[in-house]
């Protein structure tokens, strides 16, 4: 074989036609690429020249694209080849973001020449290069670029923004299989050949033994978490504290408002960045600054959740469900479309509100590689959320990126649900609930067959049972899959819609059954799986009978004082068997009053809630005072609350337990309606409407415990 060159642009027009397995437009490449379709035509020859070394032969079909065709060894053959390239000509946006990590990294400063020569490229082109990064800079606070002849190039600013920057870099260039891979060793190794790949350039910012060392010790530590977070925000974390520890290894450390540090210990996450800490420090045997803590907390709180179970009764759960109720009701004035009463919709935003109002707070950022796609296939409902979101949230500067995130959620929605179908589809997706409901969404409405979508990550897949469902569907590449799935688009372009429903067609053309359909005998269930279920079930049905039996609507004449209203109700809980400590108890309920407003704005509510040692079962009860009282409101203004809602929680409950109290703090600001009747001070209302409620929330998760049976 002849000794083969290969420039930037050839090599990735190469990758992205490796990486598809339908045609790609010369328009398509072009613009993924940055350039002309004439320049993409012009390098298609050296592509050519290129495959013919392996055999392989591009094909060009008029109006549809163009696709590599050959066997598959000769393809794997190219794919090594460019994986093992020793000398690579980099893009100018690639050469930019390693001399922008590059610096970053850097405790010193760096030479032009130095970054001439490990880029191959001359010393006027690496100067060029950094009036970009200069510009680049821009976009992270607190951190500037210094150029001094004689002196070299370096980036001033905080440790703290440097990591930010390393951190979201990494995640912007480096998909999470490429991550997840390099982490479990999962990529060839290169022997004494330099790492050339821009991506693995990026991962050379941490010792590949530190990321692993990290990834167990978060592994470990995930299960403990009270929610699961996305792929992406497990990777983001991982890719976090490897950077701090190798930062704290080479003495440099970050510094944090002590104040702010306070706020943060008692939240749940303090107590899981707390354990993560003490493992690194056993394993690394150093100690870690206090400081690191307080950070891994910000972390924990502003990640992306994998699931949309964000429980309404935590500190600001509730807060966020109003704006959430109120971006629902303002969504629905514009679009015409009944989102109000859709309980889904309003978990989903809240699940996905909570840690972004918190990453907005903190400056966080995040990135989100759908948002062109997003604003170009629905740019109506785009400007519709974001109008939405200006009015809402207009105490906060809230990132496009957010916005699209937020499309999501009411694009599934919108896009209405098919219910006449027969097959399963099981959904691969890394980025978080409102992509993956928004894929299932347009699936099923795309394709009538489909009867159920279950979503789920990637290090859920190894524990699926994958023969259950038809088709397999990924955002991401799953070499380790053993059957046929199909790549796609989180949005789903038309292409890909079409795609799958010749996989479909050609199983049934073919006669091939489908798996769930392979075997006509009966079903049967496995004892464990029944007895799983049933235990769910019954958490269920015994919290809601605890709580309707203990809930009672006390009426107090004398113009008692809020303070003195919880005492006498603590007291009275006390008798019951309910709690164990009055005192602690008050203590705790303090405690949370004074982290934020406890009443709900636009009502004459207040919720007073917490979730402590002393309480033995969850309760709920209503306490109506004669004469309205001024309390402090979730929204930061003062208000007259004439009736308390008191709801308690042990501190250690199951996760379907805590759902159902979820839902109670869901329900008190349902509507108008639910409003008016935990104001009536009516226990006979109040209770018959809870019941009611309580009832049909519960025959909704008996039929989701069927439709689990089906998918075991």
């Amino acid at each position: 074989m002849n000794l083969i060159y290969i420039t930037a642009r050839e090599r990735q027009i190469l990758e992205y036609l490796l990486a598809s397995d339908q045609e790609i437009t010369v328009k398509g490449l072009a613009e993924k690429i940055g350039v002309s379709v004439r320049t993409v035509h012009r390098d298609l020859k050296g592509v050519e020249d290129i495959l013919k070394e392996y055999d392989l032969r591009l094909i060009k079909k008029s109006g549809v694209g163009i696709q590599i065709i050959g066997e598959k060894e000769q393809i794997e053959n190219v794919k090594l080849f460019l994986f093992n390239i020793t000398h690579n000509e980099y893009t100018p946006e690639e050469r930019q973001t390693i001399i922008l990590c590059t610096l970053l990294e850097s405790i010193e400063p760096v030479k032009l020449l130095a970054l001439a020569s490990d880029l191959n490229v001359t010393i006027a082109t690496v100067s060029n290069d950094l009036n970009k990064v200069e510009e680049q800079l821009q976009k992270y606070t607190n951190l500037s670029l210094i150029r001094k002849r004689g002196y070299g190039v370096e980036i001033a600013g905080d440790e703290t923004a440097k990591r930010k920057a390393m951190s979201k870099i990494i995640s912007e260039n480096v998909d999470e299989f490429d991550l997840l891979s390099l982490i479990r060793e999962n990529i060839q190794k290169k022997s004494t050949q330099q790492t050339e790949l821009i991506s693995e350039r990026l991962l050379g910012l941490v010792e590949k033994r530190n990321l692993h060392i990290v990834e167990k010790v978060i592994e470990e530590i995930n299960n403990e978490l009270p929610y699961s977070i996305a792929d992406s925000a497990y990777m983001g974390l991982v890719v976090h504290l490897a950077l701090a520890m190798e930062r704290i290894l080479q003495g440099e450390n970050i510094s944090i408002d002590q104040s702010y540090l306070e706020r943060l210990q008692i939240t749940p996450e303090f107590k899981i960045a707390e354990k993560i800490i003490a493992k690194l420090e056993g394993v690394f045997q150093t100690e870690i600054p206090k400081a690191e803590v307080g950070y891994i907390t910000m972390h924990l709180r502003g990640a992306k959740l994998r699931h949309d179970k964000e429980y309404i009764i935590e500190d600001t759960s509730l807060q966020t469900a109003l704006k959430a109720k109120s971006l629902i009701h303002y969504v629905e004035k514009k679009t015409g479309v009944p989102l109000a009463n859709n309980h889904a919709l309003l978990q989903g935003l809240v699940a996905h509100l909570s840690p972004a109002i918190f990453r907005i707070k903190q400056n966080m950022g995040i990135t989100n590689p759908l948002l062109e796609k997003i604003k170009s296939d629905y740019a109506e409902l785009f400007e519709i959320v974001k109008g939405g979101v200006e009015v809402v949230l207009s105490e906060l500067e809230v990132p496009e990126e957010e916005i699209g995130y937020l499309v999501l959620h009411f694009g599934s929605v919108i896009l209405g649900k098919n219910e006449h179908d027969s097959l399963r589809a099981l959904i691969v997706c890394s980025s978080g609930i409102g992509t993956s409901k928004m894929l299932a969404t347009r699936l099923q409405k795309e394709i009538p067959e489909i009867k159920e979508c279950q979503n789920v990550s990637m290090f859920e897949l190894n524990q699926m049972n994958d023969t259950k469902y038809d088709v397999i569907l990924s955002t991401i590449r799953l070499p380790q899959l053993k059957r046929d799935y199909i790549v796609v688009n989180p949005i789903l372009t038309t292409d890909e819609v079409e795609k799958v429903k010749s996989y479909i067609h050609e199983k049934k053309r073919v006669g091939k059954p489908f798996s769930s359909q392979e075997l006509d005998y009966p079903s049967f269930t496995k004892k464990e799986n029944t007895l799983e279920r049933m235990q769910v079930l019954k958490e269920y049905s015994d919290t809601i009978i605890t709580l309707l039996q203990g809930l009672t609507v006390t009426i107090y004449k004398d113009g008692i004082a809020i303070s003195e209203l919880l005492e006498e109700a603590c007291a009275k809980l006390l008798k019951d068997e309910v709690v164990s400590n009055v005192s602690v108890l008050l203590d705790d309920l303090v405690r949370r009053e004074a982290i934020g407003g406890l009443g709900i704005p636009n009502t004459r509510l207040a919720l007073y809630h917490t979730r402590s040692n002393t309480v033995v079962k969850p309760s709920f009860t209503v306490h109506a005072m004669s004469r309205p009282q001024l309390v402090s409101a979730m929204d930061q203004s003062e208000m007259e609350v004439e009736t308390v809602l008191l709801m308690l929680s042990p501190k250690e409950l199951s996760t379907n337990a805590l759902e159902v109290l979820s839902h109670i703090s869901a329900l008190i600001i349902e509507n108008e309606l639910s409003i008016l009747r935990f104001e009536s001070k009516d226990e006979s209302k109040i209770s018959s409407y809870l019941a009611t409620k309580l009832e049909n929330f519960f025959i909704e998760r008996v039929q989701k415990e069927k439709t689990n049976k089906r998918s075991i």
